[in-house]
């Protein structure tokens, strides 16, 4: 199955490259990440999503690294505008700093095009003509072949795309987390905006790979987030086991289910899940031609949703951060 995005055709599962360089407990070695980007061209994949922050740039370099000799096989996605700063958190899409940024990542992927470029997170502090008009620019030069956002409103994205046409819109969607369901999935329907779904398999809690008890690595962004507490997890598990027995009836895993939810959608949505495991590499590319019953795919909106799900997505200091529309 392939989609449209950002002007060219690409299978609806992409890559997505944070879990090489930070968030989820330590990454592999370089080495095995470098194998792994390789792994996934081989395999199909066509479309790989970064971004600065990711290792402070390392995916980034591991990406330059591991497959720019093959630049034309694959549709390059990074993302700019968050700035983490020791503890210190925040938002920056100046133009000045979205110029610089463009510049420092074609260095670090040793490229001299990215195809998507996002906005990672909205700023109120920069009017929206200003952020779209920098970016225009880049456009115009050649720099970028269309620009996207992450995480923005509704209202936002609208008055994106009119000041200038907008590629894609990046978002958390998976059967647990649902916002987009508020305003976003019907706008980009609407715009003619493609949905790039990031964490498609809930942050590995709907990909079988998460236990009970839940025992999190050091240093595992997760162990942040309300839906993986101690007082939310077994509640979260008693929902996850019912959403693992519809895998396992339908005879594939608990992630290609997610993601076969996910991709059911609208024609328009893509899934971007990552992964440091071979096997899941090849199994979630493997979703994107998997056609589920109604029936199965109603079992799944039935037994995980917004309602079924217990804890925020995000802890307080990040909700802070995003613009889309909220429970």
């Amino acid at each position: 199955m392939t989609r449209d995005l950002a002007g060219r055709r690409v299978n609806a599962v992409g890559l997505g490259c944070m879990n090489v360089a930070w968030a989820y407990g330590s990454p592999p070695p370089r080495e095995d990440a470098v194998r792994l980007f390789r792994q996934a061209l081989d395999l199909g994949y066509d479309h790989f999503d970064t971004a600065n922050i990711y290792g402070k740039g390392v995916s980034e370099e591991i990406l330059g690294d591991a497959i720019m000799d093959r630049r034309d096989e694959f549709l390059l996605a990074t993302k700019t505008g968050i700035v983490v700063d020791g503890p210190r958190r925040g938002i920056d899409c100046s133009p000045e700093a979205m110029r610089a940024s463009i510049e420092a990542s074609l260095k670090r992927l040793k490229t001299d095009h990215i195809d998507l470029f996002y906005m990672h997170r909205f700023d109120p502090k920069v009017p929206i003509a200003d952020s779209v008009g920098a970016l225009a620019e880049a456009i115009v030069a050649g720099k970028i072949g269309a620009y996207g956002v992450s995480e923005w409103s509704s209202a936002h994205i609208r008055e994106a795309h009119e000041a200038y046409p907008m590629a894609a819109v990046q978002a958390e969607y998976s059967p647990w987390t649902r916002n987009v369901e508020l305003g976003v999935l019907e706008t980009t329907r609407e715009l003619g905006i493609a949905l790039v779904a990031f964490s498609p398999v809930a942050r590995g809690a709907l990909a079988g790979a998460l236990g009970d008890p839940l025992v999190l690595a050091e240093k595992d962004l997760r162990a942040t987030h309300p839906r993986f507490s101690r007082e939310n997890w077994p509640r979260n598990m008693d929902m996850i086991r019912a959403f693992n027995a519809v895998a396992e009836d339908a005879g594939i895993t608990p992630a290609q289910l997610s993601l076969a939810w996910v991709l059911s959608r609208g024609d328009h949505v893509h899934a971007i899940p990552g992964t440091v495991n071979s096997d899941h590499l090849a199994q979630n590319i493997a979703a994107r031609d998997l056609a589920l019953d109604d029936a199965v795919l109603e079992r799944v909106g039935a037994i995980v949703n917004q309602q079924t799900v217990s804890g925020h997505r995000y802890p307080d200091v990040m909700r802070a951060t995003i613009d889309t529309e909220d429970f």
